[in-house]
């Protein structure tokens, strides 16, 4: 061949078309079968995240929440898989599911990771069976507390006093053989007083056929009136409150509704709520001489931190055993038998403290111990300490759960919101 031919040989690209195409078939089929699949693989991957999302959120519903961490977990299982059976070419096994449930205090956390592949079409292509896919989903929640509550109503005769001024004004007009008496002293012996009412009656009777309402009844209306409320609420947040209602006056504690019952319950039983009657002045019986000593809050507080009573509280979530809520209705006044003489003085807090210690919580309801100038008793015994009365009862609460009401105030109004501030705060305690 000659020197020309040889360069007209080199010039030619007639050929270079086809060869071009050959070298070039290979990585065009693989880019397009690496971008069908990964398509693919990003919309099945799509699907297996809103899937995890779905289970995580699932697992942290209200009903699910007061149930053990375990039925979360396997409520989440269940709603994944369910999804996940309907995502065509999907390499995936139950066993590629994870699955976590912690509880923190009132919080319960749950997490979903999952592993999975995603068929590739082009797999010979490619040179891989499957795309691998990863991912996770969390989700938090917190629940309102299961909470046993135990009320603790001072009934002694102090609360017997009329619940409004004009109320006050009239037991004062009617008693003035008395020296002017607010209080509807309930005796079953008033004749031996010479109380100078008609027919001989107590000063409790009197009230009534005035028409004069007292803080004790009261008392007993609000009882009946939060359980109401406490039925209401424990619906709305899905928990489960028990109420164990007691009154205290002369030592120790008597029992009106048992621990752990139900707010139904309670409620019927609250009806019974009265003043403590006394035999006489002085006398809490017949020939049972006990210079009206008739208010032991140290007694009360000593009975009811029983742990047959009271037992170690929890965390309140399911699974675990409820919190305590000690719920306190006084007027902060102690009248007792100490060192052989008779105490009219301010609660022991120290009692509270005790009660506290325990992890259990002290709501406080004050009904505000009135100054009564007209009653001497009152200027000599009570007057001196009464200022410090509020600051004290304060002091035995925990923070955030006090609560006063006074002459002509609510204490319906008041003992319900103290209520509900008590749930409330128990989501944020924990």
């Amino acid at each position: 061949m000659t020197v020309a031919a040889l360069r007209r040989f080199a010039s030619d690209r007639k050929g270079n078309v086809a060869i071009i195409f050959a070298f070039s078939l290979m990585p065009i089929v693989f880019l397009t079968g690496m971008g069908v699949d990964y398509t693919v693989a990003t919309q099945r991957k799509a699907m297996l995240d809103a899937a995890a999302d779905a289970a995580a959120l699932a697992a942290v519903t209200p009903t699910l929440m007061s149930q053990p961490s375990s039925a979360s977990v396997t409520a989440a299982q269940n709603v994944f898989n369910s999804q996940v059976a309907i995502i065509p070419g999907l390499n995936y096994a139950a066993a590629n599911l994870t699955v976590n449930a912690t509880d923190n205090g009132l919080k319960r956390t749950v997490s979903v990771s999952y592993t999975a592949g995603s068929q590739n079409t082009f797999s010979g292509v490619l040179g891989q069976p499957a795309w691998a896919l990863t991912g996770n989903s969390q989700s938090t929640a917190s629940v309102a507390p299961n909470i046993d509550f135990y009320l603790l109503l001072d009934n002694s005769p102090s609360m017997a006093i009329a619940a409004t001024t004009a109320g006050i004004n009239t037991m004062v007009a009617n008693t003035k053989a008395q020296g002017g008496c607010a209080f509807a002293c309930h005796e079953s012996n008033p004749k031996a007083d010479n109380l100078g009412n008609p027919n001989n009656e107590d000063n409790y009777t009197l009230a009534k056929n005035l028409g004069v309402v007292t803080r004790i009844q009261n008392l007993n209306a609000a009882t009946q009136s939060l359980m109401d409320t406490a039925t209401q609420i424990m619906a709305n947040y899905n928990s489960k409150y028990t109420m164990g209602i007691y009154t205290f006056n002369t030592g120790g504690i008597n029992q009106i509704a048992p621990r752990l019952s139900t707010p139904a319950n309670a409620k019927t039983l609250a009806a019974g709520i009265d003043v403590l009657q006394v035999y006489q002045n002085n006398q809490l019986k017949s020939g049972v001489n006990n210079n009206d000593e008739d208010t032991d809050f140290e007694a009360a507080m000593t009975a009811i931190n029983n742990t047959n009573i009271m037992p170690a509280p929890g965390t309140g979530m399911a699974g675990s055993t409820p919190q305590e809520v000690l719920f306190i209705v006084s007027d902060g006044v102690d009248d007792s038998l100490k060192g052989g003489k008779r105490n009219q003085a301010l609660f022991d807090t120290s009692y509270c403290t005790t009660v506290k210690n325990r992890g259990i919580r002290i709501a406080v309801l004050y009904t505000t111990y009135l100054p009564l100038p007209t009653n001497a008793w009152y200027n000599t015994y009570i007057s001196p300490f009464q200022p410090q009365i509020a600051g004290n009862m304060q002091n035995c609460a925990s923070p955030g759960l006090y609560f006063q009401v006074s002459t002509d105030q609510d204490i319906t109004a008041a003992m319900n919101a103290l209520f509900q501030q008590a749930v409330a705060t128990a989501r944020l305690t924990q």
